[in-house]
């Protein structure tokens, strides 16, 4: 259900209104991000599946032979009415991708994971979009960026003068790999991140190079690329990279600050996930959350975290409060 601006005055929906139209939601991409978009889409009670989009038309057949209990299209306006589309895609898609879905007053979710300053230029550049279109654009909707960015406000919150040291890992980097592996002369490629402590990090770099190219080359172009160039990055050729694979990832942060005149408040944040399923849940619950909003380009940060959740206002507020 999309609700107009007059109802977004009172973005939660009523017992009656639960048992109106649910939200129709497309997932563009069928990556691992995407194809745990589609479980946790099925299993969310006010949403609807309306379709996976794949631009690539052998790609859409493929796919559709192989699940055909999903419906697979290779543009969104073949879904019928679709209130939101989550872009399961690359980071540096996003700009080029979610404009044309805003443009048609289709909300999008996405997990541009692309720190600082890129995610500001792509807020900026979404928020035209969105509001040209009437529709609504969450981005970086992952759970880095994202959820933990809504613990760090928590944390200075309690604690509004202090450090905060974000370590990730040790774990395989969805964004990091798939970056690597959009670069010239990568087969197939692993990033894993290794937490060295106080928010600095280790990129374990395992990769499969095109016949043609000498790994050197590929690796030094890795290391150029703004994904990587401020890591320290360790690089390992690999024949089988489906071998080393292990989607796991986690999160431990921490923040040592003051609360008023008090010193030494410390506070800790530990999360220990299956990375593609995280991400997925968490766009989910952005493309509910973006029903609720108005016109607009939003972070996590910005939207109240209630509004990500399924069910009625008056008894969530009674529940968690």
């Amino acid at each position: 259900m999309v609700l107009t601006n007059d109802e977004r005055k009172f973005p939660f929906r009523t017992k009656e209104e639960e048992k109106m139209e649910k939200i129709r939601v497309a997932v563009v991409g069928f990556g691992h991000v995407s194809q745990e978009a589609v479980q946790a889409v099925l299993a969310s009670p006010d949403m609807e599946l309306a379709g996976v989009v794949l631009r690539n038309p052998g790609k859409a057949r493929s796919l559709n032979a192989q699940r055909p209990e999903l419906k697979v299209a290779t543009d969104v306006a073949e879904l019928g009415k679709v209130h939101v589309a989550i872009l399961g895609i690359a980071s540096r898609a996003v700009p080029e991708v979610a404009p044309a879905y805003l443009a048609k007053g289709i909300n999008t979710v996405d997990s541009f994971d692309i720190h600082g300053k890129p995610v500001m230029d792509l807020r900026a550049s979404l928020e035209a979009a969105a509001r040209s279109g009437g529709a609504v654009a969450v981005i970086s909707a992952g759970w880095d960026p994202g959820t933990d960015s809504v613990v760090r406000v928590i944390m200075e919150t309690i604690a509004p003068r202090g450090i905060t040291s974000t370590n990730f890992g040790p774990g395989m980097s969805m964004g990091h790999t798939v970056a690597i592996k959009a670069l010239e002369g990568v087969e197939d490629a692993l990033s894993i991140t290794i937490p060295i402590g106080t928010g600095l990090h280790r990129r374990m770099i395992y990769v499969k190079t095109k016949p043609g190219y000498e790994f050197g080359e590929v690796t030094a172009r890795i290391k150029a690329d703004p994904y990587f160039s401020h890591d320290e990055c360790w690089f390992y050729p690999a024949d089988d990279i489906e071998a080393l694979q292990d989607m796991g990832h986690g999160v431990h942060m921490e923040r040592k600050g003051v609360s008023g005149a008090s010193h030494n408040q410390r506070m800790e944040f530990i999360m220990s996930v299956m990375n593609p399923a995280a991400t997925a849940q968490v766009m989910v619950s952005a493309a509910r959350a973006s029903t609720r909003q108005s016109p607009g380009c939003y972070t996590l940060l910005e939207i109240p975290p209630i509004d990500c959740l399924c069910g009625e206002r008056d008894a969530l507020l009674e529940r968690l409060v």
